[in-house]
């Protein structure tokens, strides 16, 4: 059998057009084409690739439904496993998870597992079937589950305890639900019909949805017990954000990535006649190298910026997906390496005028295992810019820490809890970022699936 050795590729709006709309960017597989990549699939028994997969979906399952034509069997296979499939076949890093076990990637390029999710995912969404679900009748237990936070791992272990007959209510801090998948993530990456469409589904079957209660202010944990909840499950993510602590930082014109992202994806301030505008003047400076610091300068060149990304080691280290620093580059997006600010300078009217950078050589491996940047003296130079926005990665949010007792938590603030989720005290559970600070959606998925068996096996009994 001849193998094919390359992905098929994802079509994609053309660099000049979409660098100046929030459109979504990538277009998506048509039918044809999500066969012929499924045929790559060789199926193999041992399923490396799903031991790369936190949600552990059957992926050489639903990939063979592809390749037969039947995509409704597809995405049953999917829904078993996960309740995000449209969001997690946009979102994730498949390329250091399932891509990264697949058989095929040996030799040639691995099978695009998440171009096939997201494809499947997006027929299945286009049919309007009013979710069918629905039609999955469970006999219900009686019994309450609290969950705060609707972001991914809230929304997974929501659906799979509704699914097992538990009557779930999750709390959002938020007017729309989603967590970071609304207000972090840009709308050319993940438009927000997607994440509405995924949390309608879960609605159909019953979880209740509570927006603008915020736990800590409007309630807080004891309430929820009081009101007959028999188990907690603490998803309130990581949107804390954090800083160098350099001179300049309070200037105007400074974001933090978690703000600039949340006015515009969540505030919509790229419209004209929003509540909460923005502005970035004609250059930005993104700091950092992470998805988070591609998503805001991606963001800020189609506020007509001129933006360059800064970042202190070289561009082998860029955490980032490369998917995305490819698309960065198209849009125009200047990238500098091994540079890292000291001070920011201000404009006689206290706006941001400069960035002063140094320049930085690589030494040994730090703890992370990258290779640790090291400042190289007198190599100080400056970058003329409008704004500055520092995207450096983001803590838990202290809210439950300072309201709840009983509770645990490590150094970095996030919630101490053993493997199957469970913190110091009975009856609370916590996943995702609020344990693990932030990570990618897919494990706190995982996380949220997790704690949904361990909550189940306490409680049924």
């Amino acid at each position: 059998m001849a193998f094919i050795a390359k992905m098929n590729s994802m079509p994609t709006l053309d660099a000049s057009v979409r660098s100046k709309n929030f459109k979504e960017v990538a277009l998506g597989y048509s039918a044809n084409v999500a066969i012929e990549e499924a045929k790559r699939c060789l199926n193999c028994k041992n399923k490396p690739c799903v031991t790369g997969c936190p949600a552990n979906i059957d992926i050489p399952g639903f990939i063979s439904h592809v390749k037969n034509n039947d995509f409704d069997k597809a995405f049953e296979v999917i829904s078993q496993s996960s309740c995000l499939p449209a969001v997690c076949g946009r979102v994730c890093p498949q390329e250091s998870q399932c891509e990264s076990k697949c058989t095929m990637g040996v030799k040639f390029e691995p099978v695009g597992i998440g171009r096939l999710e997201r494809f499947v995912a997006d027929y299945h969404n286009s049919k309007d079937s009013d979710n069918e679900q629905k039609a999955k009748q469970v006999q219900p237990n009686g019994i309450k589950i609290a969950i705060i936070g609707s972001g991914p791992s809230g929304l997974s272990c929501a659906g799979d305890l509704v699914r097992e007959g538990f009557e779930v209510s999750i709390y959002e801090a938020l007017h729309l639900p989603g967590g970071v998948l609304s207000y972090g993530i840009p709308e050319f990456r993940l438009p927000k019909r997607i994440i509405r469409k995924e949390v309608d589904a879960l609605i159909s079957q019953g979880v209740k949805l509570k927006t603008n209660v915020v736990i800590g202010k409007t309630l807080d944990i004891d309430d929820l017990f009081e009101m007959g909840y028999k188990a907690i499950y603490v998803s309130t993510g990581a949107g804390l954000p954090k800083f160098m602590n350099i001179p300049g930082e309070s200037l105007k014109g400074v974001y933090s990535a978690n703000e600039f992202l949340t006015r515009v994806n969540l505030m919509k301030a790229y419209k004209e006649g929003s509540f909460t505008p923005i502005s970035t003047g004609e250059k930005t400076v993104v700091v950092g190298g992470g998805n988070v610091a591609i998503d805001a300068a991606r963001c800020a060149i189609r506020l007509g910026s001129k933006v360059t990304v800064v970042y202190r080691r070289t561009e082998k280290e860029l955490p980032a997906r490369l998917e995305e620093i490819e698309h960065a580059k198209e849009e125009g997006i200047e990238f500098m390496f091994l540079t890292n600010p000291i001070e920011i300078k201000s404009d006689e009217n206290g706006f941001v005028d400069s960035i002063v950078c140094r320049q930085m050589k690589l030494s040994e491996p730090d703890e992370s295992g990258r290779a640790r940047p090291v400042e190289v003296a007198g190599s100080e130079f400056e970058i003329k810019t409008h704004s500055v926005i520092m995207a450096l990665g983001t803590s838990p949010n202290p809210l439950i820490r300072k309201t709840t007792k009983g509770i645990k938590f490590n150094m970095h603030g996030g919630i101490v809890v053993d493997d199957n989720g469970k913190t110091s005290r009975e009856g609370i559970y916590a996943g995702g970022d609020a344990v693990t600070g932030s990570a990618t959606v897919i494990s706190a998925l995982g996380a949220g699936k997790r704690v949904a068996k361990a909550i189940m096996e306490s409680l049924t009994k």
